[in-house]
């Protein structure tokens, strides 16, 4: 479809706006470093619990009230039940518009995946790869996974093309294969994910993956495939797929690089994918210097969001893709993350997250209309106009993001519901509705 020019590419980033110190105290940091330790800043904006902003005025403009007083009104919608965090402020000033219980912690389901966003592009940086090799030594390729969920087939034919070339001019034509998976350490499963969500939602955590697939253990999957793509061009392998740690003096015969790190954020939040957020948690934890695990993973999220000056009073987070029902984080807390990830002085490194975000009516996304999103009278009016994240799981619903309001102003929202009786897709319908509302077309 044909997006607003409000929403599409880069053209929707304003210039520099005056910053709040104790918003913004430390916020840039240095992306080729890593982050090590706990990092101290102010409190946010927001960390007050009141319409703080950067020019110090608080009071609403007719447009701005009009749209608090409707908000006032469709939250009390049914189909929302009674336990919606919501928050809703004006991306130039920082000035709350609207909010509603904005500092309860609730569910947030994938909207985690904004903070797991923040600190990858944060540690890592917008240009890293992630790589895949293969190495030999006494008889065995070992395919040596890099945490690339973005690994396919066709990567895995070029690798074997390059071993096999490789064992050929050494004069051997048969060969035994390992999988290395060992920089993802045990355990694999989150706490709070539920025995249902594996492997269809999620698979679980290991370092090697291969198109994707949601099995039981992704690298002997991704290593059976390797083995019949070398059996493919005349190579012999001997036995079954084994794991087993590469040796210290093996010899690399073929290397693989994924896109930029840019490229997999968008990837990974505009299709919601679970498997890249916690491949990126964990290599986070590892950029800043601490074991691939999902305990070290969340600590580092935190430090991040502390240095960034976001108020983390009462965040909990316990995986990279907010699958985890044991995660809580108020939408006073989404909302100012996306202010950070929004603002042009942080844009060198995150403006990948805002560019990422699914646009309502945007097929092949989690708005598009293949979901049903924006589709109902009272929020079609806002098709091309929201840039949002999406956020579902039983008994969760959630929907966090960026408009370009009616008169012309950008507004960040995030709205967080949880328990409502209601059918998910009808709960959708409200949040958009009242991302609708937001954008002040739905007047």
């Amino acid at each position: 479809m044909q997006l607003s020019s409000a929403v599409r590419g880069t053209g929707r980033h304003r210039k520099a706006r005056a910053q709040n110190p104790a918003l913004r105290r430390a916020a840039v940091l240095a992306v080729a470093a890593p982050v090590a330790g706990a990092i101290l800043a102010g409190p946010s904006a927001f960390a007050a619990g009141k319409a703080t902003t950067k020019a110090g005025a608080t009071e609403l403009d007719a447009a701005e009230q009009k749209i608090a007083d409707n908000l006032n009104t469709r939250t009390k919608d049914t189909r929302l039940g009674s336990n919606l965090s919501g928050v809703v402020i004006d991306a130039k000033s920082d000035k709350v518009v609207w909010g509603h219980n904005a500092d309860t912690a609730l569910m947030p389901a994938s909207n985690t995946k904004l903070a797991t966003s923040t600190a990858a592009l944060t540690v890592l940086g917008p240009d890293h790869r992630l790589t895949t090799k293969v190495v030999y030594g006494d008889g065995t390729l070992t395919l040596v996974g890099g945490g690339d969920r973005t690994l396919t087939t066709d990567d895995l034919a070029a690798l074997a093309k390059d071993s096999v070339a490789g064992l050929k001019n050494a004069g051997l034509t048969s060969v035994k294969v390992r999988v290395d998976d060992s920089l993802f350490p045990e355990p694999t499963l989150a706490k709070g994910w539920n025995t249902g969500y594996y492997p269809d939602s999620i698979a679980p955590v290991r370092a090697l993956v291969v198109d994707s697939h949601n099995v039981e253990d992704t690298s002997l999957d991704a290593g059976g495939v390797f083995a019949k793509l070398l059996t493919e061009r005349g190579v012999t392998v001997d036995g079954e797929v084994t794991r087993a740690a590469a040796g210290q003096k093996d010899v690399p015969v073929a290397t693989h690089t994924s896109d930029k790190l840019s490229k997999i954020v968008k990837q990974m939040l505009k299709v919601s994918d679970n498997d890249i957020a916690e491949s990126l948690l964990r290599l986070t934890a590892l950029g800043a210097g601490r074991s691939a695990t999902f305990e070290d993973g969340t600590a580092v999220v935190r430090d991040i969001l502390t240095k960034y000056g976001v108020s983390l009073d009462d965040f909990e987070m316990y995986d990279g893709s907010g699958l985890s029902r044991a995660t809580r984080i108020p939408a006073r807390t989404i909302a100012d993350i996306l202010d950070v990830a929004d603002d042009s002085k942080n844009a060198q490194t995150l403006k990948y997250i805002v560019d990422g975000l699914p646009v309502s009516g945007e097929a092949g996304a989690t708005l598009g209309p293949e979901f049903g999103r924006f589709d109902t009278p009272d929020s079609q009016c806002a098709v091309g106009k929201v840039k949002a994240k999406t956020g579902t799981l039983t008994g969760a619903v959630a929907l966090s993001g960026l408009t370009k309001a009616e008169d012309g102003s950008w507004r960040i929202f995030s709205f967080i519901e949880n328990d409502s009786t209601a059918n998910a897709n009808d709960i959708k319908d409200a949040l958009d509705g009242l991302a609708a509302t937001a954008n002040g077309c739905w007047a």
